[in-house]
């Protein structure tokens, strides 16, 4: 396999975030459902936010969800009822299949995490980010913010509130782009989810990234991962209360788990290391890529760390195979908006709104396109398709379009 090299440390070799991958094979990180070898069916693999529901859709697949295995980062059941617009998740599926109406796949395994829980340190006057446990976290017009944030980040306080950030991070800058913020009331733990830098050995203490925050490992030195270092993406479980100006953790794992080879891949997220410009290989959310035979439809310049993207193919050996690789904008993210399938719950005529898959959506707009029918053929229990763009604080969708469906 090709050596991956970190563009800022280009001395290091080997670089330590595949490092992890490796040392996680055969660890069972995946709990997939195999690949197609031996005659058996095909297998797929999709990673990015949920962009939509009805089962639950991912980089535009739509994922029937009524039989699959539903985890969050910790490995602890949960259903799909816990699964929410913008959160980041990973599927495990049949083969995917398209037709008129799209693309569609049987989900066996759904796993969902978040990157930070924490409290609020800061809100920018602009509303453009928000400081949570000393890590700068953006938020752009396509994050989303759950129903108790009404007014989106005006409806935080520093110092009080605490959330839990779910989006994707940037290596390069260190920054955080949310793509969905939480409130959170008295946590069992904070977390993050970041690069390490700044580590002290002797002292057993690190930072996450540029963040500012010290954090101490010295209670469970002997449990962190040997490969622990500066660089290696890791997943911190801390205490909640600090212990003379230090955040004590609890829990140190690398950040990124084995996948399991499927004949199709479909991952979205931020290219987290890089050796493209000499052997094109790249790590997406810290899982391997090789784009040596790729297409590149948007051109290869923006193929650099931090750099959004969209990558096709398949999984061998742990790392995709990419035959497709595109560089995204947050311009093509926010056109894309969102999609949701249900049946209208909580309809309120007056406010132009109701309540489809637990998610409150605004009809009133001028320039609601329907199809199959009229705003006055809205009723509770119809069945309706609705894409549309989140409002301007973030907590509920604005209709562009809703076609009922039944």
């Amino acid at each position: 396999m090709p050596t991956l090299l970190n563009p800022r440390h280009p001395a290091q070799g080997l670089l330590k975030l595949l490092c992890a991958v490796l040392v996680l094979t055969g660890c069972g990180g995946g709990g997939g459902t195999g690949s197609s070898s031996g005659g058996t069916t095909a297998t797929a693999f999709a990673a990015g936010p949920i962009t939509g529901f009805g089962s639950i859709i991912v980089r535009g697949v739509r994922f029937d969800d009524s039989s699959a295995r539903v985890t969050d980062d910790d490995g602890s059941a949960r259903n799909s009822a816990d699964l929410k617009l913008g959160m980041m998740a990973e599927i495990e599926s049949a083969g995917i299949t398209s037709d008129s109406s799209g693309s569609h796949a049987k989900a066996s395994e759904i796993r969902f995490g978040s990157e930070i829980v924490g409290p609020v340190f800061s809100v920018a006057g602009d509303g453009s980010s928000l400081v949570v446990l000393g890590e700068t976290v953006q938020v752009t017009p396509t994050t989303l913010f759950d129903e108790h944030l009404v007014g989106g980040l005006a409806a935080l306080v520093p110092g009080t509130s605490v959330v839990e950030v779910h989006g994707l991070l940037d290596v390069a800058s260190g920054l955080y782009t949310a793509t969905r913020i939480e409130l959170r009331t008295a946590p069992s733990f904070y977390k993050l989810r970041g690069a390490v830098s700044g580590i002290d050995k002797t002292a057993h203490t690190f930072k996450i990234g540029t963040g500012t925050e010290t954090i101490s490992y010295a209670a469970i030195a002997a449990t962190v991962p040997s490969t622990l270092d500066n660089d290696l993406l890791v997943r911190v479980k801390l205490q909640t209360t600090e212990v003379a100006g230090q955040w004590i953790a609890t829990l140190v794992t690398p950040a990124v788990h084995k996948v399991d080879d499927h004949d199709e891949a479909e991952i979205e997220g931020t290219i987290t290391a890089s050796s493209f410009a000499t052997d094109k290989m790249f790590s997406v959310n810290g899982i391997a890529v090789n784009a040596v035979n790729a297409a590149f439809p948007n051109g290869t310049d923006g193929i650099v760390l931090g750099a959004r993207v969209e990558v096709h193919g398949s999984i061998v050996g742990g790392v995709v195979v990419a035959t497709r690789v595109d560089v995204e904008t947050e311009q093509q993210r926010e056109a894309e908006g969102f999609e949701l399938h249900g049946a209208i719950s909580s309809l309120d005529s007056a406010a132009q709104t109701f309540v489809l898959r637990g998610m409150t959506v605004n009809f009133g707009g001028r320039n609601v396109e329907f199809k199959n029918g009229s705003a006055a053929d809205l009723a509770n229990g119809r069945q309706v398709e609705v894409k549309g763009a989140r409002s301007a604080d973030g907590t509920t969708l604005t209709a562009t379009r809703i076609s009922f469906e039944n």
